[in-house]
């Protein structure tokens, strides 16, 4: 796939969002993020049924949860984990029937340890996608060694001149991590505290809070952010257009990964059957390089990562590293209902 340029991907990006449709397969609508229409992805669905599927973008798991809460149709979605839990119990999704899907069996068996993507009642997530948020900086003007830990972000010398995503999961990821918390599943009272109240400090520092990495990679390419908290993509498209940019998983207090896939939504408009044609595709080999070339993220298949060389993987910041982890898996629902509504207590001012 060629690489689009920042800005080029930015417009087309804003295009895709404000058109409800981009069309494809008139039997068969995905409801995604923007930017995973790709091409080496979709072959096999491609090769099947004669087009590409249609899709309908967003660009915040919220957002998503919300439209199609409200009664948007759609065959399948594409959440990352912690969202599935609130899927489920509003009776969004019906599990799927694996034994359609054979590669379901090459998924990395660390990426299906939840019970809430499976269960008795079958499989309701399919892991497909993962990557690392982590720093992005540009190293011509910021040093390695001020990057060295989190509390880069409490440094009043890059005050302004920082962003952090607007995604109550990966800023409070980040809060937990500056604040010495690596597993969210099993949060107290105090470390709460003591990472709303970093955030709190941290605010002031924040020029924009991103909606989407090309939003954020259009940021850094015009010099008015020289950090930020960042996905794989962002960095993908800076580095693309050759801007410099350097990718800091390894932080002293460590960094956070996620994991996404999709649910196979009730009553979904289109054939049934693409829906299981369009995961096959998806979990094809072939599909990983390309998943990597356009987005920079690792593929959940160790079948299909196998074809990507190793230094490939470290070059994309999604190799093994040296330094704590915070895996964004299902977390208690209360909790982060609370983090939602703190997160947007905090970019008010208050």
């Amino acid at each position: 796939m060629k690489k689009t340029s920042v800005l080029l991907a930015s417009a087309a990006l804003a295009t895709a969002l404000s058109a409800p449709v981009q069309a494809g397969d008139p039997d068969f609508l995905v409801f995604d993020w923007a930017g995973f229409e790709v091409e080496g992805i979709l072959q096999g669905f491609i090769d099947k049924n004669g087009d590409r599927p249609s899709y309908s973008f967003y660009g915040d798991d919220d957002e998503a949860y919300q439209k199609l809460a409200s009664g948007f149709k759609a065959d399948v979605a594409h959440p990352c984990s912690q969202m599935v839990s609130k899927y489920r119990d509003a009776g969004l999704i019906e599990p799927w029937d694996v034994s359609k899907i054979p590669a379901y069996a090459t998924i990395d068996p660390k990426f299906l340890k939840s019970k809430i993507f499976a269960d008795d009642e079958g499989v309701w997530f399919i892991p497909t996608d993962w990557g690392a948020s982590a720093i992005a900086y540009n190293p011509e003007e910021v040093p390695a060694e001020d990057v060295a830990s989190l509390q880069v972000f409490t440094n009043p010398k890059y005050a302004g001149r920082m962003s952090l995503p607007n995604s109550s999961d990966d800023v409070w990821a980040l809060a937990y991590l500056a604040t010495g918390v690596t597993d969210w599943t099993e949060v107290t009272e105090a470390q709460f505290e003591a990472a709303a109240a970093w955030l709190r400090e941290v605010h002031p520092n924040v020029l924009s809070y991103w909606n989407d990495p090309s939003e954020q990679a259009q940021t850094m390419a015009s010099g008015e952010v020289l950090i930020s908290w960042s996905w794989n993509d962002g960095v993908a498209y800076l580095r693309a257009d050759n801007y410099p940019v350097e990718f800091q998983r390894e932080a002293a207090e460590g960094s956070s990964t996620f994991i996404c896939g999709y649910v196979n939504l009730k009553d979904g408009p289109g054939a049934e059957e693409k829906a299981y044609d369009f995961m096959n595709s998806w979990l094809r080999p072939e599909s990983a390089p390309a998943l990597l070339e356009a987005i920079g993220y690792g593929h959940s298949s160790l079948t299909a990562m196998e074809s990507i060389p190793m230094e490939e993987q470290v070059a994309a910041g999604i190799g093994p590293i040296d330094a704590p982890i915070l895996p964004q898996v299902p977390n208690d629902p209360e909790l982060r209902e609370r983090q939602l509504a703190e997160f947007e207590k905090i970019k008010a001012g208050f």
